[in-house]
Formats: structure tokens, sequence, C-alpha cells
């Protein structure tokens, strides 16, 4: 290749007028810039949109909420179908940490897939804990798909708390 074949008047014909090559161009920019839209506003300010292009397909990362009350902080972890001896769960240093592998049923039938969307894999999710709690109290369950996690928290967490009165002027 030399230099003169990236000169765009010196491409080859494609029987386009230079008008119909120019509307085709600003055609794909346009629904570019729109997907790109679309998938900043769709998603938290872009960046999960972001993060998909450095994951492989076969990447798994739970959905997760957490919650804090008074007394206790709770997690819900979306793992649909994988078993509970396939989830390890530990806390140290006031991080918990949620690992397991999602595996692939394969069935070899000799079929071609058309789509594959869902992921596979193992994962490790760590979340830094606001407060101290009991560990030696700490309930886990798995039903239909979501993991629930109680974290209750230490006396001494909750004793610190302490309630701030709001005044009006």
């Amino acid at each position: 290749m030399t230099i003169s074949d990236l000169m765009p008047w010196r491409k080859k014909e494609t029987g386009l007028t230079d008008r119909q090559q120019t509307d085709d161009r600003l055609l794909d920019l346009r629904s570019q810039l729109s997907r790109m839209f679309e998938d900043f506003y769709n998603t938290s300010f872009g960046i999960s949109s972001f993060l998909e292009d450095f994951q492989s397909p076969s990447d798994f990362s739970p959905l997760m909420d957490i919650e804090e009350s008074a007394k206790e902080i709770t997690v819900a972890a979306e793992l649909p179908g994988i078993k509970p001896e396939d989830v390890e769960i530990s806390i140290e240093n006031k991080l918990l940490t949620i690992s397991g592998e999602k595996r692939e049923e394969k069935e070899d039938t000799g079929k071609r897939h058309y789509r594959v969307e869902r992921s596979f894999g193992s994962f490790t999710r760590r979340v830094p804990l606001p407060t101290e709690v009991e560990e030696d109290q700490v309930e886990a369950s798995l039903q239909e798909g979501l993991l629930k996690i109680i974290l209750p928290k230490s006396k001494s967490a909750r004793k610190n708390a302490k309630r701030i009165p709001v005044k009006t002027e």
C-alpha cells in the first residue's frame, strides 16, 4: 500500500458519486453517534457500556444490592443457575468476599449456535463493609437465584451510631 492509496481522491471507483459516498459515511457516523448516546443514557453514565468492551463474553459478574439499617447490613446478589455448594463467602478486615463459579452445561448435540448471550465462569466480588459486623452471626441463603447475606452490626458499631437532629432556621 502506498501513501497515495490512503488519499480519498485517489480511491478506486466504487460506482457511487462523491455525494453518495459522503452521504453513506455521514449516515454511518450518525448511527454510531446515536448508538453511543443510547448506550450512555441507558447505563450508569456510560460506565457499564465502557467496561463491557473489556470483558470477554465468558465473564460472569453477579449484580448486587447492598442495604444498611441501624441493626444490620443486607447484601443481595443475583446468582442464577448457581448451586449453593459453588458459592464461597468470607469476611476479613471489614471486607466481604463472595466468590464462586457458574458452570456451563455443555451438551454436544452437533447443533450450531445462532446466538450465545449467557455467560459462565468463576467470579469474585468484594464489598468493603462500612462498619464492624458480628462475623459469627452472619447468615446466608440462596433461593431462586438470589443470594441473600445478612450481616448483623457489632454492638459497638450500633452504639457508636449517633443520630444528629436537623434544625430549622
